[in-house]
Parts: structure tokens; sequence; C-alpha cells
């Protein structure tokens, strides 16, 4: 990294006019690359393509991506400057900027999640995802594809994980058939109405039932065996998507890790299996 920022700073000095340019703009966004091409940065500095990559092969790159590599390999996560992002974050917040209050919010959402794994539902909820025999899980149609992701990560960590998504209406996957010892998922949200229904009907079918929710249910202590809830958001959407997806990814990983060795062996097969049967291109 060091020798990276050596070279940059000689062609600030010492380099024709492009050369400067582009050192410049790669020492003042050095954060911003892994999310650029040569393309866009020739782009932003209105030179050819061509200029940025003959200035790549002069740092020894062959392109961007060799710079992006370096990075990922040299720069050490910016925990340091985390305090400082914070500080900023809370003075934006105090000038009442929209983006730094939804922000702020967000990063307090990341701490919540990162307790709410401590506590003894979130354990349960964990053990009872490994133990069941077959999990669904269900949402609303409107973030189905938030819970399908959930059902498919679920699936990395252990067999018979099913997304219901009650496209016909009627949840028969879940519901024609009486059981004692499989679990229903429900991520709720504002928007699932039938949450508590389906909540009440699976548990008279046999299921035990895990609330995931971005609202304080009342309806949870009755017809959900584990909840885990966030908090109700205090900026933009209600719902707030963006921490629903965290708890899912965090709460998936979760099982993943608990799986221990089985997760593992079946990651990789999964791999072998992706690997055996992607698509190939047409020759």
């Amino acid at each position: 990294m060091e020798d990276l920022g050596q070279k940059l700073k000689q062609y600030m000095k010492s380099g024709t006019p492009a050369e400067r340019r582009i050192a410049r703009y790669f020492s003042d966004h050095l954060n911003e690359l892994p999310f650029e091409t040569a393309s866009s940065v020739a782009d932003r500095l209105e030179l050819s393509p061509m200029t940025v990559g003959r200035f790549l092969r002069a740092l020894g790159y062959q392109g961007l991506d060799g710079i992006k590599v370096h990075l990922r390999e040299t720069v050490p996560p910016g925990t340091s400057q985390l305090p400082d992002a914070i500080e900023q974050l809370r003075k934006d917040v105090a000038e009442g900027r929209p983006l730094a209050g939804l922000m702020s919010e967000q990063v307090e959402m990341l701490h919540y999640i990162y307790n709410l794994a401590a506590q003894p539902q979130w354990r349960d909820a964990v053990a009872a995802v490994l133990a069941a025999n077959e999990v669904f899980v269900a949402s609303h149609q409107g973030t189905a594809c938030l819970g399908y992701q959930f059902s498919d990560h679920l699936g990395l960590a252990r067999d018979h994980v099913q997304f219901a998504g009650g496209a016909s209406g009627s949840y028969v996957e879940l519901l024609c058939h009486e059981t004692t010892d499989s679990l229903l998922v429900i991520v709720d949200s504002h928007r699932f109405a039938k949450s508590r229904l389906l909540a009440r009907s699976a548990r008279r079918a046999g299921y035990k039932v895990l609330l995931i929710t971005s609202q304080y249910t009342e309806w949870a202590h009755e017809f959900a065996n584990i909840t885990l809830s966030l908090p109700p958001s205090r900026v933009g959407n209600r719902e707030n998507h963006s921490a629903m997806t965290a708890l899912l990814e965090f709460f998936a990983a979760a099982v993943f890790h608990s799986a221990g060795q089985d997760g593992e062996t079946r990651g990789r097969r999964i791999a072998e299996l992706e690997g055996m049967f992607a698509d190939a291109p047409l020759r």
C-alpha cells in the first residue's frame, strides 16, 4: 500500500499533466476504486481509456482490477476510521441532513442486531432452524425476493428448506398436512396482513413458528414460539427493508456457522453441483 501511495505521489509531482490528474484522482479516491472501471475513471477525468490504461501499466498493473486486488490484500479494515465517521454522522444529523438521519438509524439498527445475536431467543431460533425436520419461509408478496433469498441462504446450511410464497392463495404446501417437527419462519411486515392468520393456522397444524418482524407485534406471544424483532423505524420507510435484510443475512450466517462441519460439507457439495450444472455459453 505504501509503495502504491509513493508512486502516486511521485506522479503527482513529476508526471505528465494527464498522469498528474489520474494520480491525484486515485490518491483521493482509493476507497472508491473497487467500484470503478478504467472507462469510468476516464469519463470522470475527460481522458481516453487508453491513457488511463497506460498509466496503470506504468504503475505496474495490467488494469484497474490489479489495483483492486492490491487494495483487498493490503488495506486493513477501516475500523480506525469508524469513530471519526460516526462523529461526522452525528454532526450531519444535528445539521438536519436527511440522508444522515437515515444512515444514522441504520448504524443503530446494526448495533441492535449485534446485541440481539447475543440474546437467548437468537440462540433458540438458530437451534430451531437446525433441529426441524423441514423449514418453510413465508413473507408478503411485496417482499418475496427477500424471503426467497433468505430461504436460499438457510438452504446452504441444511436441506429441506422451502419458500412458501402463497402464490396459490392457500399455502397448501404448508397446511395440507399435519406435522410435529417442522418450522415455519414468517418474515413479517406492515403489509403482511395475513401473517397472524398464517401463524395461527401453522400452530394448529403442529408447526413451530419463528416470527422475524420489523415491528412490535401484539399477537407474537400467542402464535409464535420464538420472535426476533426490530424496533420501529423512525426515518424513511416504516418497514425498514435495509435493517430487515441485515437481520436476515446475519441470522442465516449464524445458522450456517452453527451447522459446523455439516454446513461446510453441504456448502462444498452445493458449489460442486453449481459448477457441474451451470449454464455453459453456447458455441
